[in-house]
């Protein structure tokens, strides 16, 4: 297997979504490892930083369907996967699909919508199908959901569980621009027409699978894995954690390696991979005691000290 061909895809798109979003270059590589790895992402960000221009940008350059929906407290998870509608002609009734039958979903402010709509979107990006009376329907390939908190005007919203979120692969947000990003903007604002800039297209939903098939032949050591044990092993003994990473994201991790393997053009994990991606691989999965809460303990520190404690492996 050569790396060169799925590394220049990355490089392309990340390219091409850079002409439309100022941002820092890891965080769109990281929204991007987390679909080369086929996994999702929680973007939990202040509004206008630029998450849903983000997930528009991501889908056209891919050359991929692109749906947004809106959480609210009203939404019901028929408004989500769709639903059966009687047609009078035929004298029976038609699936009409809902917003989630896209291979890009944007889950705008996921913490507005109640619990049972919360499952049904959770319940499609595990199983990448859903179940309407009792009738099971595919969704389409690739299937890449970004979903959005916002951190601020909590009030009427209704939080995430613990085993919810650690279905995401990675957690990330943009955060506000530099000075010259935020002028940058403005400049890109002053020499086009439109509001929204365009994205050019380059890549399409084939070369999207071929892309995250690729990550299987990415070679990982036996004391890689063992690297990343010991890693996810030691977040469930911090006395600052009540609940420490689970065997999915030992997984996770464990993925999203090889897949920044592929962004890199390597065709095998090193640890300096697994340490660079760790923080929004992990941090979201730990849980905090109530002391760690109370001191306002960051779950990326966390994740910062354990790595700094773990010895890292010599690859030859």
């Amino acid at each position: 297997m050569t790396a060169e061909k799925p590394a220049h895809d990355c490089e392309a798109v990340i390219d091409s979504v850079s002409a439309a979003v100022v941002s820092d270059p890891e965080f769109l590589e990281t929204v991007l490892m987390a679909l080369v790895a086929r996994g999702h992402v929680l973007l939990e960000d202040v509004p206008g930083t630029g998450k849903t221009l983000t997930a528009r940008s991501m889908a056209r350059a891919l050359g991929l369907s692109f749906s947004r929906i809106q959480f609210t407290p009203d939404l019901l998870p028929a408004d989500v996967t769709g639903t059966y509608v009687f047609d009078e002609q035929e004298s029976d009734f038609d699936f009409r699909e809902g917003p989630i039958f896209a291979n890009v979903v944007l889950a705008d402010e996921i913490n507005r919508a109640p619990p049972k709509t919360q499952s049904a979107l959770l319940e499609a990006m595990e199983e990448r199908q859903v179940t309407v009376d009792g009738e099971t329907h595919d969704l389409p390939e690739p299937f890449f959901v970004i979903a959005t908190q916002n951190p601020v005007e909590q009030e009427g919203t209704f939080a995430l569980p613990e085993a919810q979120i650690d279905r995401f692969m990675v957690k990330t947000s943009l955060g506000y621009p530099e000075y010259d990003g935020e002028l940058e903007l403005l400049k890109r604002r002053d020499g086009r027409d439109a509001r929204s800039p365009t994205v050019e297209t380059v890549l399409s939903a084939d070369s999207v699978l071929a892309l995250q098939a690729a990550p299987e032949e990415i070679r990982v050591d036996e004391d890689l894995m063992r690297y990343i044990l010991d890693i996810t092993r030691a977040t469930r003994s911090d006395y600052r954690v009540s609940i420490g990473v689970s065997p999915r994201g030992t997984q996770r991790l464990f993925e999203a390696a090889r897949a920044r393997a592929i962004l890199e053009g390597r065709e095998f994990v090193t640890p300096d991979m697994i340490k660079r991606i760790a923080e929004p691989v992990l941090a979201h999965r730990l849980v905090l005691t109530a002391e760690a809460e109370v001191d306002n303990t960051n779950k990326g520190t966390i994740v910062s000290e354990v790595l700094e404690k773990i010895a890292v492996p010599t690859v030859d």
